[in-house]
This record gives structure tokens, sequence and C-alpha cells, in this order.
């Protein structure tokens, strides 16, 4: 199997990932009559891709316009949300912690989303564990929450592993577009990547689920924030009704996707279908379903967890996450649904 190395310029990613201390307060804002909202086009986003396809966040703005944007990768959603563009994002854990502590505070976690759906896949040839050392894995992006994940694990196997693609392992960041066209053609061994693409390589291309991540959060029963709904501090102080609103919307398709998972599965082809030209099948789409679990719980434990984990491999400045939650306004919807409330920290 050919080694590939990192170039030169992501090992810098981790000083320039994010940029959110300058761009703060450099946009105009959004206002009472308008909540933008950003999301990534994939099935660890189901509950804003079912909300906006189906209607279900814009009916419960009321009055309030819903505009939304689309991200491939957290650090653009969260410069975004601190350049003024969105107010409220759709975002996987490590961007947030990240934004939350370069940003000094200017963000709050106001709802969880998704939870598990991401693992190792590898090629069939790989037998276990042990035949990982020597190998060259992928992940989306250098200290993403995955990388975080794979670099986490490789530490607590004993395995010495860098940014620059050496070590025991070899660990390749790319896109996850690119990193399953590289396992088909054999040019890496596996990937440490979330759903959709982690059914991709398992139903398309007949990978091996060597390592679902769930098995590494014994202290949650197996769950861990994929993601979560943050907003801009800023934001929620000066629309408190439209946030709540949107966490309305918010409880609502979540409550949808776990009662009609079949009728959601359509509504995310649809909408993927819509944004792309292309799209996911049905099989790859149900199989990803499998794999998550959709809750407004924010399964906060994990989030101090992937902190931890991204502080020891290097990925992370020490940070104090007290304050990151801002959960009463959910707990408010929640109990007018007469549902159990959530916790932060």
């Amino acid at each position: 199997m050919r080694q590939h190395k990192i170039l030169p310029a992501a090992s810098a990613a981790l000083s320039v990932t994010l940029t959110v201390t300058a761009c703060v307060g450099e946009g105009d804002g959004g206002g009472g009559d308008e909540l933008r909202l950003g999301y990534f086009p994939n099935v660890t986003h189901a509950p804003a891709v079912v909300g906006v396809e189906d209607g279900i966040l814009d009916e419960a703005l009321g009055g309030v316009e819903l505009n939304t944007q689309t991200f491939n990768a957290g650090p653009d959603a969260i410069n975004a949300l601190f350049s003024g563009e969105v107010d409220s994002a759709f975002l996987g854990p490590t961007p947030a912690v990240n934004g939350w502590s370069q940003s000094g505070g200017a963000l709050h976690i106001i709802a969880g989303s998704t939870s598990r759906g991401a693992g190792l896949v590898v090629d069939e040839s790989m037998e276990g564990i042990d035949d990982l050392p020597g190998s060259t894995l992928s992940t989306p992006q250098l200290g993403n929450t995955q990388d975080v994940a794979l670099r986490w694990f490789a530490r607590d196997q004993g395995w010495d592993v860098d940014t620059e693609g050496g070590g025991d392992l070899s660990v390749l960041p790319q896109e996850n577009s690119d990193i399953v066209n590289a396992f088909g053609a054999g040019e890496i061994d596996g990937a440490w990547v979330p759903e959709p693409h982690l059914s991709r390589l398992l139903v398309e291309l007949e990978g091996e689920l060597l390592l679902d991540e769930a098995d590494l959060w014994p202290v949650t029963d197996g769950e861990f924030v994929t993601t979560h709904l943050i907003v801009d501090a800023d934001f929620l102080e000066g629309n408190p009704e439209a946030v709540e609103d949107l966490l309305r919307g918010h409880v609502e398709t979540v409550d949808r996707i776990n009662d009609d998972p079949e009728a959601a599965q359509e509504s995310t082809i649809a909408h993927l279908e819509s944004l792309s030209g292309g799209g996911l099948s049905p099989e790859v789409v149900a199989s990803a379903f499998d794999n998550v679990t959709f809750t407004v719980d924010p399964v906060a434990p994990s989030l101090q967890g992937g902190a931890d984990h991204a502080e020891a491999v290097d990925m992370l400045e020490p940070v104090d996450l007290e304050g990151i939650y801002a959960l009463d306004p959910l707990n408010g919807v929640l109990a007018e649904a007469g549902q159990e409330e959530v916790e932060g920290f």
C-alpha cells in the first residue's frame, strides 16, 4: 500500500482553521424579522435537512423569515457565524469548541441534534486492530471531530501519529468525497468518517467496520455528540423569541424523524438531490439512519470528553467550557411539549 504524506500547508491548519476572533462583530447580524441558518448537506444534519425540506422550521418561525446556507466544513460555518453571515448553525463538536475558545464565548450550544454515526472502516484484508500500524487512514479534515477521534484512539493504543502523515499510522486528511474515491481505488487502507460516508464505504465499496466509535463511549452508553445546534450569543440575547421558535421547529423535526424514519429518509434524499443535483442511494441513507441517533439531548459529557481528547493530541489548547451551553430555551420548549428536560454541565 502506498504511503501518503500530508502537504506541508495542512500542518499549518491548526493555526488557521478558525479566525473567528478577528471576525466577531464584522457582519451586520440578523434582526428580529430574519433568522439565517447554516447546516451541512448530509445525513448527520438530517434534523436541519428534513426541517428545511418539509417546511417545519419555516412554519415554526412564523413571521420571522428563514434563510439558509449550506457548508461543507465546520470551520467555514463558524467563520460565517462570527462574520455575521448566519445567526445559527448545525455543527459538530470540535468546531464549536474551537469557536467558543477563540471567540471568548461568543456562541452557545442550544440543543443537540445527532448522536453516534462515525467509525473506522477498513479494507476487508484487515482482520483486526493489530493490522493498523503501517497503514494509511483518512479523516475528513485535520483537527476535525473524526480526525481527533482517530488520533486519540492511536494514542490510546500507544502509537505515534504526527500531522505530517508519519508515525505508526499515516493519517491523510482529505474531503469526504475524495475519501470515498481513494478507498475505492485502493489508495488508502481505511478511513474514520461520519455518516453517510461511513455507509457509502460499507454499502457501495464493501468495506468492513473495524471500529464503531460508539464503543469508545461507555460512560454515555455509546452516545456521543455528532451534531448540535449553536447560535450567536448576541443573536440569542437580542432575539430570544425567534430562537425559541427555531427550537420548537427543531424539536418537532426530531420527533417526526423518530416517529417516521422512512418518510424522513425520503425527505433527506429529495433535499440533498435538490442541493447537489446528485444524491445518495436509498440503501446508503437507510444504513446511515440506522447508525445514528436523532436527539435534542446535547450529550454534554461527550463534548467535554472530546475536548479533552483534542487537547491530549495537541489539536486544541486547554479550554474552559463552562457557559458554552444555553439550554433554558430548549428546556422551556420541552416542558411545553411534556418532554423530559436535558442537561449541560
